[in-house]
């Protein structure tokens, strides 16, 4: 089981997060979002995936992030095109969002399969930003035809129902944790992320 820490824009946490075992950190270049990297942090030396968080945003400075801040993944959190996802596989590995309502069709996703590395299911908002809110997990229960990331409202509650979805689906590659770990928005609790860590590791997974 792979764990991902978003939102992180605080160097202490950056470099906190480094020593622990964890897979994936995120850095959001959405403006709209409270967790926005607004200024240069230090993350070449992060022996971690770097996954740099982007909604609608246009390729040419998709790409300069990309080769600023050595990204590794891009997730692409908007209404990108699968064409636009094949376009930034040309650079680094993609992970493609897909926000999911409680009248979402799984078949809106199959364009998809050939044109990023892994999907990710968040819970559904308007204005694209996490909620905090977990969606309902039966919706991806049988999803089989891509790994994928969980998120969406993920806590240290949550880890019993990830064992039981991860024995269901083998297709559940990772979790995504943001808020619900955040002491202020952009502030991990990093204490938190540890005990989820050993519980997580503990389980196996």
């Amino acid at each position: 089981m792979k764990i991902k820490v978003c939102g992180l824009n605080n160097q202490d946490d950056i470099d906190q997060l480094n020593n622990i075992d964890i897979d994936f950190l995120g850095f959001i270049f959405y403006k709209k979002s409270p967790r926005f990297v607004d200024h240069k942090i230090k993350i070449s030396k992060i022996n971690k995936e770097k996954v740099g968080v982007f909604v609608n945003e246009n390729l040419e400075n998709i790409i300069d992030k990309i080769k600023e801040y050595n990204l590794t993944f891009v997730q692409l959190h908007g209404d990108e095109t699968p064409m636009f996802c094949k376009k930034i596989m040309d650079h680094c590995k993609v992970i493609k969002a897909f926000r999911v309502s409680d009248d979402f069709n799984l078949e809106k996703t199959t364009n998809y399969i050939e044109n990023c590395d892994y999907f990710l299911f968040d819970t559904f908002t308007k204005d694209y930003g996490g909620s905090g809110k977990r969606f309902n997990w039966e919706k991806i229960k049988n999803f089989n035809y891509k790994k994928f990331f969980l998120s969406g409202g993920i806590n240290l509650n949550s880890i019993n129902d990830i064992y039981t979805l991860k024995n269901e689906n083998d297709f559940l590659f990772g979790i995504d944790i943001n808020s619900k770990f955040e002491i202020k928005p952009g502030n991990k609790d990093i204490n938190k992320i540890k005990i989820l860590v050993n519980n997580l590791r503990n389980g196996k997974f």
